[in-house]
């Protein structure tokens, strides 16, 4: 998958940019707030989701803009370089800025819809502390993992999250919740939770076998297991009709605690360092980093292998922070694996070695020039 073409209107910093790039990687340097991450923000909303800072929509609207902006790029997402390239295009408008619109090849689409053209997946100095984190965090960032292989994640994904918030307000007053409406929402819960559950399975399987022939050096090796809220590993697959059970038994339970306590979006992400069998949340800050890195080379081979294409890899500030024999193993590695990668830093020595091809831009002041 290779965004040849990317247009920023009024988004962040940037009130007009017009970037063009080819395959293979692609560098942005500049100062500190000079606008590259807001680069690779724009491209993670060309993939279902909130993208990479998960902020309000109306936050990523330049100051001083009119209250809307826009994102449009050209995605070469065939192997037959002869077919056009895709339009994908994503913003808000003045009159609606909590709405956001997506057209691909100019028609409206769901924003879930956008998973079936191209797959993105990020890397960003925020995510350092993924596994010292919350569990949720861990979730979305395997549920990223799983939407780039199967597109159809999305759509389980919400569908499972409207009905479980749907639940939640009828068990707020249990004398009155209609109890057909409930087993109805539950059932909807078991179906959705259990594709939901499929699909981290496989994908979990896959990156794990991919992983299995990767080298514990020069990247750490991370091994990964499934847990459940109390950090059991999970022995099964959530089967639908046990989960229709699980949820009909907990209705008290769940009311009381004004939450559901057990189900799929209670599971977890447990990963550990292959080479000294430390948990990553007791690994040193560096270690973590590299066992990240290490999943995330891993998983574009993964949806190369599974989907026959590449996803588009975004690695904010990256390189920075390895050393210099790391960091040309990292080149090395992207260039090898093919498709694209986007990456960022300050200084444009840091990429003086990349092996080509490359794409090279200057970011100052939300401007865009040549690198």
């Amino acid at each position: 998958m290779t965004l040849v073409r990317l247009s920023l209107t009024d988004f962040r910093n940037h009130a007009g940019a017009d970037m063009a790039a080819g395959p293979g990687l692609v560098a942005l340097h500049g100062d500190n707030g000079a606008g590259k991450t807001n680069i690779l923000e724009a491209i993670s909303l060309l993939a279902p989701g909130r993208g990479l800072r998960r902020a309000a929509l109306s936050d990523m609207v330049r100051d001083g803009a009119t209250g809307g902006f826009a994102i449009f790029a050209e995605l070469l997402a065939a192997a037959d370089a002869d077919l056009p390239p895709v339009a994908l295009g994503t913003g808000i408008e003045p009159a609606h800025p909590g709405r956001r619109i997506v057209r691909i090849n100019g028609a409206s689409a769901a924003a879930a819809s956008l998973g079936e053209w191209i797959a993105v997946l990020w890397l960003t100095p925020a995510m350092d502390r993924l596994f010292v984190e919350t569990a949720g965090n861990r979730r979305r960032f395997l549920d990223r993992l799983v939407l780039a292989l199967d597109p159809r994640h999305a759509q389980h994904s919400n569908r499972y999250d409207a009905a479980l918030r749907a639940r939640g307000k009828l068990l707020a007053d249990m004398a009155t919740a209609d109890q057909q409406w409930l087993a109805s929402l539950e059932a909807q819960l078991a179906e959705h939770g259990a594709a939901m559950d499929a699909a981290r399975q496989r994908t979990l399987a896959a990156l794990s076998a991919e992983l299995a022939g990767q080298p514990d050096a020069p990247f750490a090796r991370p091994l990964l297991t499934l847990v459940a809220a109390d950090g059991v590993p999970r022995q099964a697959p959530h089967d639908a009709e046990a989960l229709k059970t699980l949820f009909a038994s907990r209705r008290r339970i769940d009311a009381a605690a004004g939450r559901a306590t057990a189900g799929p979006h209670r599971d977890d992400l447990l990963a550990v360092h292959a080479a000294t069998g430390r948990a990553a949340a007791r690994c040193s800050t560096g270690e973590q980093k590299a066992m990240l890195l290490s999943l995330v080379l891993a998983h574009s081979d993964c949806v190369a292998r599974g989907r026959g294409q590449r996803p588009v890899l975004l690695l904010d500030e990256v390189a920075a922070h390895l050393d210099p024999l790391r960091r040309a193993a990292l080149y090395d590695r992207l260039a090898a694996q093919g498709g694209q990668a986007w990456l960022t830093g300050t200084e444009a020595a840091l990429f003086a070695d990349m092996p080509g091809p490359v794409t090279r831009f200057r970011i100052a002041g939300g401007r865009i020039g040549p690198g």
